[in-house]
């Protein structure tokens, strides 16, 4: 993207309703299509089966690329394995490492605020790494339980409410809706 600010945006998408990683790669979709290489930094996930990791590796390879640091299973909130504690760690210091280079004027850290709120990651860190990134790379969290002080940090939170889902109706999860 040729039109960069001199300072890159916070934006944080949070909220107990479905749709929070599906508007970010909406969001990254914006951004390629202004010529931007976007990554994805994906906490606490681990299965490639997910069709927007299908689509980035068919579709738009070297434009969006996405890295998980999780595994292929729920991580137990509150006994949450040393395996699961190192890729979160792994995760933060991947972000450390491209939201300080400037190489993706995007970079979306997924589920973030579930690993924080799960104790994966400590928040002053978080802070401390977002605080630190190149100027001009804009950074999108996503996920439930964003913490008081990354919405006081960013510059532009969206809950997205959970007002009606088809699971309350029983109705399982869909490929191509839900993963």
């Amino acid at each position: 993207m040729t039109d960069r600010p001199e300072r890159g945006l916070l934006m944080v998408l949070t909220g107990n309703g479905k749709g929070k990683t599906t508007a970010a790669f909406g969001q990254a979709l914006r951004a390629i299509g202004h010529g931007a290489r976007v990554l994805v930094i994906q906490f606490m996930k681990g299965s490639d089966t997910y069709g927007e990791l299908k689509a980035a590796r068919k579709y738009l390879d070297g434009l969006l690329v996405v890295e998980q640091y999780g595994l292929d299973r729920f991580v137990d909130k509150d006994n949450p394995r040393p395996e699961d504690l190192e890729l979160a760690r792994r995760g933060l210091e991947r972000a450390r490492e491209v939201l300080t280079g400037g190489e993706f004027p995007l970079v979306i850290l997924d589920e973030i605020n579930v690993a924080l709120d799960f104790g994966l990651l400590p928040l002053e860190e978080v802070l401390e790494v977002l605080s630190a990134r190149h100027p001009s790379v804009d950074v999108l969290l996503t996920g439930r339980y964003a913490p008081p002080a990354i919405v006081q940090e960013a510059d532009l939170v969206s809950e997205v409410l959970d007002i009606k889902h088809h699971y309350a109706q029983g109705t399982p999860g869909r490929r191509g809706i839900e993963f």
